[in-house]
């Protein structure tokens, strides 16, 4: 009996370690907007580019719960729309870049040699471009299709990544554990897989949420300048640019795509400023 009553606490204390307020809270906002994007279809109570309002930056009523636009659509069907091309294009960008980064870093630590100094080479020139130019110049030249932004963001975000994941798989690699594992004679596939990657993994899921960020805020940089998402679909950059005549007057149809991205970048941060120790340092330990 003594032994269930140690227990119990011990538990609550580790899930009380594991899972903060904090935490929590933010955790709760990214999955909110997580199934906006999912299910924004079943959801907005008008079409995206049906004029409903006559009264162009319309106040916030019962009927328009975010009021209306320039042109007197629904600001509330947009920013659910919004999500999906505001978050589906960010994950997209950031799943290839880390995907891209962690992989090329892992290789460059454990073959070393020229193929590391190369790669650190070339991925450290395209690091020193502003990210800014760099997309506007390239979307400027070949356009803002969807595919177009998602890649020129997973390249800008490529050279960051292999540089945050090379620098912890050198430092695993240095370990006797490798040492040990090369004289078996393991591959090099192996040592990737099986000993570097799963101690490198909780670091770089929190550099994953951290890129995330840069990748919304530097997408609704460009949406914003009109070179994003392009009409007649809009993420929430896009929904502040062309509602941005409406600021002198405190138009609700500016104000609510700005929240929207600042709820989403926050609540990142949040939750990874909040994760554990060991998933942040080491998730190994």
């Amino acid at each position: 009996m003594t032994s269930h009553i140690e227990q119990r606490p011990a538990a609550a204390r580790r899930l009380s370690y594991r899972f903060n307020l904090v935490g929590l809270l933010g955790l709760a906002v990214i999955l909110f907007w997580a199934f906006i994007a999912i299910f924004a279809h079943t959801l907005i109570p008008y079409p995206v580019g049906e004029i409903v309002d006559y009264d162009y930056f319309g106040p916030i009523s019962h009927q328009f719960w975010m009021g209306s636009d320039y042109l007197g659509r629904d600001v509330f069907s947009r920013i659910l729309m919004g999500a999906r091309y505001t978050v589906g294009i960010s994950l997209a960008a950031v799943t290839i870049a880390c995907f891209s980064g962690v992989v090329l870093g892992m290789i460059a630590a454990v073959a070393g040699g020229w193929l590391d100094t190369l790669l650190s080479r070339f991925l450290d020139a395209m690091n020193s471009i502003p990210s800014k130019l760099f997309g506007l110049v390239v979307v400027a030249a070949v356009g803002s299709s969807i595919p177009v932004l998602i890649l020129t963001l997973s390249v800008i975000y490529i050279p960051g990544s292999y540089r945050f994941a090379r620098a912890l798989a050198v430092n695993v690699n240095s370990m006797d554990f490798i040492t040990v594992a090369r004289i078996r004679g393991e591959s090099t596939v192996y040592l990737i897989r099986s000993e570097i990657l799963p101690n490198i993994v909780g670091p770089v899921l929190a550099d994953l949420g951290l890129r995330f960020v840069f990748i919304v805020l530097l997408l609704s940089g460009l949406s914003f300048l009109g070179l994003g998402v392009q009409p007649p679909y809009a993420d929430w950059g896009a929904l502040v640019r062309e509602n941005i005549g409406g600021l002198p007057f405190g138009a609700p149809a500016v104000m609510f795509p700005s929240l929207a991205i600042a709820s989403l970048t926050i609540s990142v941060n949040l939750l990874i400023d909040n994760l554990p120790q060991k998933i942040r340092d080491r998730s190994a330990s």
